[in-house]
């Protein structure tokens, strides 16, 4: 964050997984338009240097495992301590902890999966809904994958519980509307940690199959969810906003 002030929007916001990568630039994005925002993430250290970053004036912390539903109901419980509202909830917390084929998968980590990536984000939904956004309104974007889309080698479990993320949104954009807008956004290979060994060591050929001629930027991603959060996307429900850098542009050549 720069030195300089930015007016208060009055809408507050809450982002998972939002220490660093992804996360980290919805929140600086909602930041920078004057939005209040508690992030979470599970390392407490990180997430206090994060807040430092955005500015401990407009942003809380609250560690914890986004599948616990413990951490759920702080983490809400938090936010309207501090806020009084929560406006916009964006899901981004995630994890991929295992690279293969599908026929080797240990079931016991997909199910990990799924918690993390789909449960976690139906959780959040259902607290956010009860404690502000049933009586509110508001906006919801769950970050999804263009691994939701269309199948990715080896990372089958990911694209599995990206894809169930993907219908979630569908089903709680028919339930919430019309007080609540649910969308998704599906990236595709992002630069952040979380994503490091997609690209590590061979940046400059990943990026290459891009048309667009780069990879992704934490910063792409947080302008889209801050439309999507925003005014100008009122009429926008139920969509998935694929941000590929034209990936997907490759798929009939050759």
């Amino acid at each position: 964050m720069t030195e300089r002030q930015v007016p208060e929007s009055g809408k507050a916001a809450l982002v998972t997984g939002a220490s660093r990568g992804i996360g980290y630039g919805v929140a600086e994005a909602l930041v920078a338009r004057g939005d209040r925002v508690c992030i979470t993430g599970r390392n407490e250290e990180a997430l206090k240097e994060a807040v430092d970053r955005l500015g401990a004036d407009r942003v809380i912390g609250v560690a914890g495992k986004a599948h616990d539903e413990a951490h759920q109901a702080v983490a809400v419980e938090r936010t309207m301590e501090a806020f009084g509202r929560i406006d916009f909830l964006v899901n981004n917390a995630g994890t991929n902890p295992v690279f293969g084929p599908m026929a080797d998968l240990d079931l016991n980590v997909a199910r990990k999966v799924y918690d993390t990536n789909v449960l976690s984000a139906l959780g959040f939904a259902q607290r956010t809904w009860k404690a502000w956004q049933s009586e509110n309104g508001g906006a919801i974007v769950n970050i999804a994958s263009v691994a939701g889309v269309s199948p990715s080698p080896f990372i089958g479990a990911y694209g599995m519980s990206k894809a169930a993320m993907i219908n979630l949104s569908l089903q709680l954009a028919h339930e919430f509307a019309p007080v609540v807008r649910v969308n998704s956004i599906a990236p595709a290979v992002v630069k952040t940690k979380f994503a490091q060994a997609l690209y590590e060591g061979r940046e400059e050929e990943a990026a290459a199959a891009y048309p667009l001629g780069r990879l992704g930027v934490p910063q792409d991603i947080g302008g889209a969810a801050a439309f999507l959060t925003s005014a100008q996307a009122d009429w926008i429900t139920g969509q998935t906003l694929v941000i590929d850098g034209g990936i997907f542009l490759n798929a009939g050549v050759g």
